[in-house]
Parts: structure tokens; C-alpha cells; sequence
């Protein structure tokens, strides 16, 4: 498998729960691996619970030799630990420059085969690659949080990449038991990229007073099949990660309106009502507070649930259009990696490319917003009466 074997060491570098996923998930496969932080007390956390995860799995019947994995996990504050690994995944703060700075430390104690992986879920990889001498042994490998659960594994190359290294990290993944896809090295990559629009326009539709944020989530799960509404799903991914990685996108895409983040959201920040972590966010989660009840009606819900979709199916249509990620692995991303109820292009093609098309032109003309505007392909998609996945 080129560059990767079970006999391969894995270096995992960050103890948090997105660290300790990943060496689980490594570990799990049959690799030794070594996960280090300079917090002790981290480790010694993420020790314990990766012996609780583990013996709960084997009660269960999921693996039979608990023991036997725990064996192959070592825990280290130092990164000379890392001189025999094969590849090292960083799992650390969402920081350009504290990213940059340990890759170039890291490179200093690996072998010259050893491949350097980052998890960062919206910043450019290219940029980290640049950090190191030999940046072609650098790649992202994007996993989604929590890792042992989560499917999807964005494969990311960036400019500098060796393109060997794609095909073997694909099948890695797989050997990992992953859906692995391949992403262009663009901000927020397939998945933080496409999704904006449900949590963005949502956040409009409420702010304009269109519509309560229950009777939105209520629309949109109820009508529109999601398993979460996107207040409650933000509060559950709490607002310090969901708002940065939306301003992330938003920057790094030169400042395009379809990316704009909300002042609410900000404002949940700038409180410290962070979503449930901390009691508060769009909902109050404090003990014997009523939630608001929808307003359940469903005109009002079927106006939602097209104007978000709408959004989103011209956000996956833009990226199959600048070569992001190929059709096949733009709907595998969005159903593995967010649990749609179904991939986006399948859902264009159910509707019709027109029928989507003439909603966005329609809040366009009301707007006179660019953050409306139609991709080009969808355009061409409904005057062609053409499909975007082969018809089944």
C-alpha cells in the first residue's frame, strides 16, 4: 500500500477528544501509536477514557481484544517519541501559526519517509506544507468529530503534496474502516464549505423575523428530513467552533458575501453563551426552562426548508463546478459527513435544476444581494434540463 503498512507507527499530536478519536481509530486498526501533549493532565484523561471506550466495546461485543489495543497505545510529552512513526496526524487549535510552528518542529524528529498529516477542518494546508523542507510529505486528513463514529475522512492535498501519497492515505482511511473523499485544498474544504448556508441562512431568515428559531429547526427537521435544526445543531457543536469556522471561510474566501457570518451568532460569543457547554446559546438549556414551542405551519415551514436548501444545493453545485470534489464524493461527504438525509446533487436532481434555480433568482431579485447569486452550472444545468448524478 506504498508509503503505508499495519506495521506503520502512528503519531497523533493533541490529547483532546478529536487527538484521542483519532489514536483510537488507529489503534483499533492494529497500529502502535503514540499520542502526545505537553499537558499531562490531558493525557492522563485521555488515557483513562480510551480504557473505558475500549473495555464498554468489548462488553458489547464490538472488539475482543481490549487489552491488547490498550498495549499498542503510548502516551508522551516529548515529540522525540515520534522518531519511528510512519505518520503523524496533528489534531491541535484551529491557529495558522501555532500549526505552522510545530509542523516545522516535527519535521525535525521524523524520518525523512514520514508523512505529516493535519486535521484542520477550514485552514490552508498548502500553508502549513510551506512550513516544513520537505512539504510534499504533508497532506490534510480531515476527520469529523467524534472520529471512532464519524465515517468521513477528508483527503486533502495541497499544492506541495507528493501525489502518490493520495491513493495510499485513500485506502488507509479505508483500512481504518472510513468513507474517505478527495477535497481541493479550498477554504473549509467539502463539508465546513457546503454546510455554511444551513446554519447561515437560517440565522437570516431569524434575524430578518421571518420566522422564531424553534419554528425554523421545526421546518427543517420536521419538513425537511435533517436530524437537527441548525440552532440546535450549533449549540451542540457550541458557537466558539461553528462561528470561527464560519468567519474562517468567510476570510479566506477574499470576503464572499455567501459566507458572511451573522451578528447574533457573534453576540452568543461575545456573551459566553456558547451553545450547551455552557448553558446558553440560541436556547436556554438552564433546568426547568420551558423550550419555545413552533409556530407549525406549514406553509410558512415549506418557504424555510426551500430557501435553506436552496442555498446549500447551490453551494454543492458551485463546487462540483470549481472542481472541489467530484460529484460521487460531494454526496458521500455531505451524507457521511453531516448525515443529510441525502446528498445534495441527488436532491437538485429530485427537485429539478429550475425549480432551484428560480428560487435563488427570485430572492436575488428581491435582495440584490450577491450572496444569492446562482452558480453558472446550476444555470446551465436547468436550461440544458440536465441531471447531476447519472439517473438511477
Amino acid at each position: 500500500m506504498g508509503v503505508f503498512s499495519k506495521n506503520s507507527v502512528v503519531g497523533v499530536i493533541g490529547a483532546g477528544a478529536m487527538g484521542s478519536g483519532i489514536a483510537q481509530v488507529a489503534a483499533v486498526a492494529g497500529h502502535a501509536v503514540v499520542l502526545y501533549d505537553t499537558n499531562t493532565a490531558a493525557l492522563d484523561k485521555a488515557k483513562s477514557n480510551l480504557e473505558a471506550t475500549l473495555r464498554k466495546l468489548e462488553e458489547k461485543g464490538k472488539i475482543h481484544n481490549a487489552p491488547e489495543i490498550m498495549s499498542r497505545c503510548g502516551f508522551a510529552t516529548t515529540m522525540d517519541a515520534f522518531k519511528d512513526c510512519g505518520l503523524v496526524i496533528e489534531a491541535v487549535i484551529e491557529n495558522l501559526d501555532v500549526k505552522k510552528k510545530l509542523f516545522g518542529a516535527v519535521e525535525q524528529l521524523v524520518s525523512d519517509d514520514c508523512v505529516l498529516a493535519t486535521n484542520t477542518s477550514s485552514l490552508s494546508v498548502t500553508s502549513i506544507a510551506a512550513a516544513c523542507k520537505k512539504a510534499g510529505r504533508v497532506m490534510g486528513l480531515h476527520f469529523f468529530n467524534p472520529a471512532p463514529l464519524m465515517a468521513l475522512v477528508e483527503v486533502i492535498p495541497a499544492v506541495q503534496t507528493d501525489s502518490a501519497l493520495i491513493s495510499d492515505a485513500k485506502e488507509l482511511m479505508r483500512q481504518w474502516g472510513k468513507v474517505p473523499v478527495i477535497a481541493k485544498d479550498t477554504p473549509g474544504f467539502i463539508v465546513n464549505r457546503v454546510a455554511r448556508p444551513f446554519y447561515g441562512e437560517a440565522i437570516r431568515i431569524y434575524e430578518e423575523g421571518i420566522a422564531d428559531i424553534a419554528t425554523i429547526d421545526w421546518a427543517l427537521t420536521e419538513l425537511g428530513g435533517f436530524r437537527m435544526g441548525p440552532f440546535t445543531l450549533t449549540d451542540y457543536i457550541g458557537h466558539d467552533v461553528n462561528y470561527v469556522v464560519t468567519e474562517t471561510v468567510f476570510q479566506s474566501f477574499f470576503y464572499d458575501p455567501r459566507y458572511k457570518p451573522s451578528f447574533s451568532q457573534k453576540r452568543l460569543m461575545e456573551a459566553g453563551w456558547l451553545g450547551r457547554k455552557t448553558g446558553r446559546g440560541f436556547y436556554n438549556y438552564a433546568e426547568g426552562v420551558a423550550q419555545p414551542e413552533p409556530a407549525k405551519d406549514n406553509a410558512l415551514g415549506e418557504r424555510i426548508v426551500h430557501r435553506v436548501l436552496a442555498m446549500l444545493i447551490n453551494e454543492a453545485v458551485e463546487a462540483l463546478h470549481m472542481g472541489i470534489a467530484s460529484a460521487k464524493d460531494l454526496e458521500l461527504a455531505m451524507t457521511k459527513g453531516v448525515n443529510y438525509p441525502k446528498g445534495l446533487l441527488e436532491w437538485c436532481d429530485e427537485w429539478g435544476a429550475q425549480k432551484c434555480l428560480d428560487i435563488l433568482d427570485e430572492l436575488y431579485h428581491e435582495y440584490h444581494e450577491d450572496r444569492y447569486r446562482a452558480s453558472a452550472l446550476l444555470r446551465r444545468t436547468a436550461a440544458s434540463g440536465g441531471r447531476f448524478l447519472s439517473a438511477k
